[in-house]
């Protein structure tokens, strides 16, 4: 079977509409932030669905195919979130380490509530988001990361 699971487009585009159906059936959100980067062309397609604005925050944790380090800020939101109804979107939770990371700074913002939302977690996270696709065990390699991938295998 392989321990690689390729998403192309289609498939994705696919994907992020369910997800969007899902967010839709869980109330309104002020919110829509994307983890950048994988969670950015998602949290755009879902927050164009919900009729929602949109922002982004960068978090670095992972240096190459199965390489992590700790998560750190590397650029954060512009708007204010406090006392707001905010939807985190990321396209995937791993071992739930940036999950918790970015789960943790934002509350510290002060959003009224803050509901996570990925296409894919795994079965050994430790972070548990509210609204997930799909669990798989094998590294997913999105489409805006073919060549990426080619060069690092």
């Amino acid at each position: 079977m392989g321990k690689f699971l390729h998403i192309g487009w289609p498939g994705y585009g696919k994907m992020a509409e369910e997800l969007a159906t899902k967010v839709l059936s869980k109330g309104h959100f002020d919110l829509v932030i994307g983890v950048a980067r994988g969670g950015v062309p998602l949290a755009m397609v879902v927050s164009d669905r919900i009729g929602c604005r949109m922002d982004i925050i960068n978090v670095k944790s992972y240096t190459g195919i199965g390489k992590r380090k700790a998560p750190k800020v590397i650029s954060t939101i512009t708007s204010s979130i406090r006392g707001k109804r905010v939807l985190l979107v990321d396209d995937l939770v791993d071992h739930g380490d940036t999950a918790r990371f970015v789960t943790g700074y934002l509350k510290s913002l002060r959003p009224m509530s803050l509901t996570t939302a990925v296409l894919f977690t795994k079965p050994h996270s430790t972070f548990t988001p509210d609204l997930f696709i799909k669990s798989t065990g094998k590294w997913i390699v999105f489409p805006w990361e073919e060549g990426e991938f080619e060069r690092e295998v």
